[in-house]
Parts: C-alpha cells; sequence; structure tokens
C-alpha cells in the first residue's frame, strides 16, 4: 500500500512539474532598418517593429513565436509573392527596402518614402488562453497608407491557435447576439437592412471579422478599413462585455 502511494506522488509530481515546465514568459522585443547593413551608407525607409517573443517551454515558445514572426514577414511583404521567403525579421525588412529602392529607381518622381510600423502585443494572459493584438500600418505609394488589426489567440499549453471552434460554443447564436449589439451601437434599427446606412456587408447579411481579441472584461472585434466601410470611416470597433458573452463562450 506504501509503495502504491510512493508512486501516487511520484506522478503527481512529475505532471506538476511538466506543467511547471509549460509556464512561458514574454519578453518585448523592438526592430529599426538602422540595425541592417543595407542602411548603413544609404536612406532607407522607416521600419519600426515592436514585439514580443515568448520564453520557456521550447516546443511551446516556437509555435507561438513562429505565428507571431509570419504576421510580421506577410505585413513586409511587397510585389507578387504571396508567400514570404523570409525567415527572420532582417530579411523581411531587407525585402521590404529593396522593393522600395527597385521601384524608386524604376519611378524617380516617386512621391514619399515607404515606411511600416508593425506591433504585436499580448492583451491577455491566462493558463489556457494568450491573446496578442496585431496591428500593422504601411505606405507605399499612393493617397495614404493603409493599416489592419487582427488578434491571435493561442493556447499557451500547447502553442496551437485557438479558432472559432474552441473559443465559442456556438457562433452562429453568439454572431446573432452581437449583430444586436453592433445594431444598437451603430443606431440601426432591426427592421432596416444592414446596409441602409453606410456599410456594405457581403449579400447584406451581418458577420464578425475572422479574429476576435479578448481583454479582461472585454470581446474586441475590429473591422479594418474597406471591410465593411470606406477608407474614411476609418476602423469600426465593436466590443462586447465578457459579463455579456460568458454563455457563448467555451473558455474561462
Amino acid at each position: 500500500m506504501y509503495y502504491k502511494i510512493t508512486v501516487a506522488v511520484f506522478i503527481a509530481l512529475i505532471c506538476v512539474g511538466c506543467n511547471q515546465e509549460k509556464n512561458i514568459e514574454i519578453s518585448s522585443e523592438s526592430f529599426t532598418e538602422k540595425e541592417l547593413k543595407i542602411c548603413e551608407n544609404s536612406k532607407c525607409p522607416e521600419v519600426t517593429i515592436n514585439y514580443v517573443e515568448v520564453f520557456g517551454d521550447k516546443a511551446v515558445s516556437e509555435k507561438i513565436n513562429q505565428k507571431i514572426k509570419n504576421f510580421i514577414f506577410n505585413s513586409l511583404l511587397l510585389g507578387e509573392d504571396t508567400v514570404p521567403t523570409a525567415t527572420t525579421i532582417q530579411e523581411a525588412a531587407t525585402e521590404f527596402i529593396e522593393a522600395y529602392k527597385a521601384d524608386k529607381a524604376e519611378f524617380p518622381d516617386m512621391a514619399g518614402e515607404y515606411f511600416a510600423e508593425i506591433s504585436v502585443n499580448e492583451i491577455y494572459n491566462t493558463e489556457e488562453h494568450m491573446c496578442f493584438e496585431m496591428r500593422q500600418y504601411l505606405y507605399t505609394g499612393g493617397a495614404h497608407g493603409y493599416g489592419t488589426t487582427t488578434f491571435l489567440n493561442v493556447n499557451p499549453q500547447t502553442g496551437e491557435e485557438l479558432t472559432s471552434a474552441a473559443l465559442f460554443n456556438n457562433r452562429k447564436e453568439f454572431t446573432a447576439f452581437a449583430e444586436k449589439k453592433f445594431r444598437k451601437q451603430q443606431e440601426i434599427a432591426e427592421d432596416q437592412g444592414i446596409n441602409d446606412t453606410k456599410f456594405w456587408f457581403k449579400n447584406e447579411k451581418f458577420y464578425l471579422p475572422e479574429s476576435v481579441g479578448f481583454t479582461q472584461d472585454s470581446l474586441i472585434f475590429i473591422y479594418n478599413q474597406y471591410d465593411i466601410a470606406s477608407y474614411a470611416d476609418g476602423p469600426i470597433e465593436l466590443k462586447i462585455a465578457i459579463k455579456d458573452a460568458e454563455s457563448f463562450l467555451s473558455i474561462d
């Protein structure tokens, strides 16, 4: 009997140790074009990147860090390529600057220099759920720049992304609930078409952005410029209190 208890305690201690190893820490990092050799002796467009890096369990942190880096790589991607080839932030920034220099050489009278501002911040963190806010704003010619805000939700125990299916019990029911909140916020009557004012939802049917942000007390949905309205309308934010959405959530 004593042997069985000892074994059980030993196994429990191992499990606790495993869980402790899964704990991860977050560090704030930054990068600018000034760190690149290509910019040592020539003027470069501004590239400012503020992001977080995850440390701790190697397998978990690598998964999360790669997701963050992929966002940065995609944000800096210009030209016809749709899949980044860069494997480091330095490479991605260098390719962005080289694309600018090539465009400038082809169009010397091009007004304005390119620039890129990218940020990734942790905005929510529990044992089972981490949320990162991911912003990017680029100017690559034309009348104005363009920016987006999206969110990344991950399980800090595994490093895997938490999808809508994992976050919500019933996305369809929650969308109907969110539409009522949206209509109230935008002063759209229930008997009005969702596009009767300034919006242009596809097929005139309300839908939520693909990603959702979590804070301690709210869910955040952001429609970026051109998603459902004109550029001049700017990003459109819908906030829903956690306490109002609890029954729809499948996580604590």
